[in-house]
């Protein structure tokens, strides 16, 4: 939203209409110039963010990734580990009878 530079009556009755409304004019340019500039910087500032954000995301992902299946194998492991007294348990009973 511009915001539009407003002099005074009395710095219109001193210096006339034409000097003040080149003043007020050069006023909003650079209004406009600052701006665009601060518009600029941030669009180039969030684009870098942007692309180290992915770029951590994307590291972030193949790390979780590798833990998933370390977990997963151990996770295999110590099932056997359980799962194979248990089974011999049952086998060892059911030859019993």
């Amino acid at each position: 939203m511009p915001v539009t530079a407003r002099l005074s009556k009395r710095f219109y009755d001193v210096f006339g209409e034409e000097i003040a409304n080149e003043l007020v004019d050069w006023f909003n340019q650079v209004d406009d110039t600052y701006r665009t500039d601060l518009r600029e910087l941030n669009e180039l500032n969030f684009s870098r963010f942007d692309a180290k954000l992915e770029q951590r995301l994307a590291e972030l992902s193949a790390s979780l990734r590798i833990e998933i299946t370390q977990v997963k194998s151990d996770l295999v492991k110590w099932m056997f580990v359980f799962w194979a007294p248990t089974a011999l348990g049952v086998v060892s009973l059911l030859l019993r009878r």
